[in-house]
Parts: structure tokens; C-alpha cells; sequence
């Protein structure tokens, strides 16, 4: 088809997606993004958050945690520390995960990295959001 692309969605330990597409939307450290077949050639950071993928009219949703995007002319690559799909993602693990994250930070004194606890707390956030959302 002349409106496709091609999607390379990879991290340590797999590769996670290869494939045509019709489209995708991800999170950047800007917002939301669209992409569609001869976007503007783009190096962007990814933020915590979903990916959904629209292939031969199905969609399909994942969540990642950060990394980067690179669209090129013939192919668009994410490289991401992980990345899940929706029926991949153990909610009751995610919730827990939330309510740990959401105490070291109302509760947690100086010798905790709220950096890190933040980040926790947005990965649960973003793996429960995605798996309401595929419902």
C-alpha cells in the first residue's frame, strides 16, 4: 500500500515489533505525536507512556518506557528500555507497583530517590492506563 510505513519497535532483550503500518501515535517528552507514512524526518525522546499502532485497520496498543524515535524516509525505529502489550501487562502488579510508588512518595524521607519513585509511579500509571484503554 502506498500509505504504509515501515515500524521497528526494539529493546534489550527482543525485538519487539517489525512490520507495516498505517499509522502510530506516540508520547514524547512534548506531547502526543502522529505519525503517518512520509513524516518529516525526526530524532525525538520518548516519554513513559502508550503506543498505539494502527496496521491494516486493526490497532494495537503497547506501553514503553521512554527512549527515543528515529523516522526516517522508508522506516521509523523506537528503541525503548521495554516495551508490553496490553494482554502482556499483569494489572494486579501494576497496582501494587502504583500504591509502593505513590507511599515512598508521600511518605519517603531524604534518603529516597524521588526520581526514581516518579518514574515508577508513571510506568504503573502508564501500564494501567493501556490496558483500560484496550478494554
Amino acid at each position: 500500500m502506498a500509505s504504509t510505513f515501515e515500524l521497528e519497535i526494539v529493546t534489550p532483550e527482543r525485538k519487539f515489533f517489525e512490520g507495516t503500518v498505517d499509522r502510530i501515535v506516540v508520547r514524547t517528552l512534548q506531547g502526543d505525536v502522529g505519525i503517518l507514512k512520509d513524516h518529516m524526518l525526526t530524532v525525538s525522546p520518548l516519554a513513559i507512556g502508550p503506543i498505539t499502532i494502527k496496521q491494516q485497520g486493526e490497532k494495537k496498543i503497547a506501553v514503553c518506557a521512554g527512549g527515543f524515535i528515529q523516522i526516517k524516509e522508508d522506516k521509523t525505529t523506537i528503541v525503548t528500555d521495554s516495551a508490553e502489550w496490553a494482554n502482556e501487562i499483569d494489572v494486579e502488579r501494576a497496582k501494587k507497583a502504583l500504591e509502593r510508588a505513590q507511599k515512598r512518595l508521600e511518605h519517603g524521607d531524604e534518603d529516597i530517590d524521588r526520581k526514581r519513585a516518579r518514574e515508577a509511579l508513571r510506568r504503573a500509571q502508564s501500564r494501567i492506563n493501556v490496558v483500560e484503554q484496550k478494554e
